[in-house]
Parts: C-alpha cells; sequence; structure tokens
C-alpha cells in the first residue's frame, strides 16, 4: 500500500518530512502541490493517495514524518547506497544531485571531513560551503587529499610547484579562516613524468557517509557533464576508506601541504 513512500529515494524522503511537519504538504494537498514541493515530475498522485490511505488510518501530518523517518532510519541501518548522477535528468527516474550530494555532505558534517579530488576550479566557489562550515564549527576536523599538476614541458624545480600551488590555494582559492590541513601525491611532480597522481575522487563525512564519484570539484563535473558516483552510509566502509588515507600519509606516499 505504501510502495510510493517507502521507495521514494532518500533526499525526497526527507524533503517529503519537513513538509509534513510543517503542514506545507497534507493529504488534502493537491497533486501539483506535492510535485511542486518535492520537485517530481510525476508520480505526485501514487504519493498522495498512499497520504490518504494513512490518513484513514489515522496517521498523518507529523504522525506520517514520524513513520518517514523510521523507514529511512531502517533504510540507513541496511546501508542501501544512493545513485548520484550529474548532468541531464532523465524524466521519471530518482536520482540525487552531484553538487547537491556535495553541499549536504560538507555543508552538514559535524566531527570530520575528508575529501579527496584530482582537479578544481573556482577555488572560493568550490570551497565556500566547508570553508564556511569549518569557521562555524571549529572543533570540525578536515584532510583535504588535491592533486598538484606539472605542465607540459615545465622543468620547475618540485618545490617551487609545491610552493605555488600552496600560496595560490591559501592566498585565492580557499575562502574561509579555519584552514584544513591538506596532502598531495608527490610522484605527479617527477619531472620525467609523473609516476602515478592522485586522482580520486570522494567524501568521508562525519565517519558515516562515504561518496565516490567521477566528478571532480568544477562547475563543469557538478552541474553539466554526464557523471556518476555512488553515496553510501556505512561506518565500516567510512572507517576503511579514511584509514586507507591515512595510511598513505603516515607511509608518505601523500605529503603535507605547506600551511605559511
Amino acid at each position: 500500500m505504501t510502495d510510493a513512500l517507502v521507495n521514494l529515494p532518500p533526499h525526497l524522503r526527507r524533503r517529503l518530512e519537513g513538509a509534513l511537519d510543517t503542514g506545507l504538504i497534507s493529504a488534502s494537498s493537491s497533486a501539483a502541490t506535492v510535485g511542486s514541493v518535492l520537485g517530481l515530475h510525476d508520480g505526485a498522485d501514487a504519493l498522495l493517495a498512499e497520504l490518504n490511505a494513512l490518513e484513514r488510518m489515522e496517521v498523518s501530518g507529523r504522525a506520517a514524518a514520524a513513520w518517514l523517518r523510521a523507514v529511512e532510519q531502517a533504510r540507513a541501518r541496511s546501508s542501501s547506497p544512493d545513485l548520484v548522477w550529474s548532468g541531464p535528468e532523465v524524466p521519471g527516474l530518482h536520482a540525487r544531485d552531484t553538487r547537491r550530494v556535495y553541499e549536504e555532505l560538507l555543508g552538514n558534517a559535524r566531527r570530520s571531513v575528508w575529501v579527496s579530488t584530482y582537479v578544481y576550479f573556482d577555488g572560493p566557489r568550490a570551497f565556500a560551503t566547508l570553508a564556511r562550515r569549518m569557521d562555524a564549527i571549529p572543533e570540525l576536523r578536515v584532510t583535504m587529499l588535491l592533486n598538484i599538476q606539472r605542465g607540459r614541458g615545465d622543468t620547475t624545480a618540485a618545490d617551487q610547484l609545491v610552493r605555488r600551488f600552496a600560496d595560490r590555494l591559501w592566498t585565492a582559492d580557499w575562502p574561509g579562516e579555519t584552514r584544513p590541513r591538506v596532502f598531495y601525491d608527490p610522484r605527479s611532480l617527477e619531472i620525467d613524468g609523473p609516476a602515478g597522481v592522485l586522482h580520486a575522487k570522494a567524501v568521508v563525512a562525519d565517519g558515516e557517509s562515504v561518496f565516490t564519484t567521477s566528478a571532480n570539484l568544477t562547475d563543469a563535473a557538478l552541474d553539466r557533464n554526464i557523471e556518476l558516483g555512488v553515496l553510501i552510509r556505512d561506518r565500516a566502509l567510512a572507517a576503511s576508506v579514511t584509514s586507507h588515507f591515512q595510511g598513505l600519509i603516515d607511509r608518505k606516499v601523500l605529503r603535507p601541504l605547506p600551511t605559511d
């Protein structure tokens, strides 16, 4: 009876919970209102029918929102992954949006964040959400893993390239007062060509949520390119990812970027 509600993607289910809590949506709402509030292209009629069925069982408003949260918690315990896409939408198929997932994870973290990306453009925009969160919550511990590239034909010494990258990051690209710790892979700077690069694109938030994606931190990758990722809420997986990154740091495969 409640397939349409239970099978809503988690981000739409949370949006519906909030709308039920505030009275923005109720069983007496129109399908057009439900679709507008949730951003649905279709499927609003089925959701409304199930909300009406719940109301007939005297489950409505905040009680219906509480029921949906119980479903959300059960799904979280089962570690059901969310697919996350960038680019053109496919009508009738629900999917998380890459930029929104980045902003939700970085903007809601309270304890720790690990971010790895191969490339970023427009640092003040790319890092804005994370920088604001760090300034608002001083105890938030953030580790960023960034790739430093050597341009074709550039014979500049590796330490100078690192210094140039650090100066640009801290003076022009990082928009916050509180700084994260940043690491890079020195193999990318070998003068005869990179022996390896830091190509992983991932976020781990609060030791609970893991987001891996093909998207870099660029407007094109977050909004326009066709990119695919997966978001999983699993503490064991989160611990495995952060332990691997930390192991690379401990072995000095990844090295700290200067902060001054």
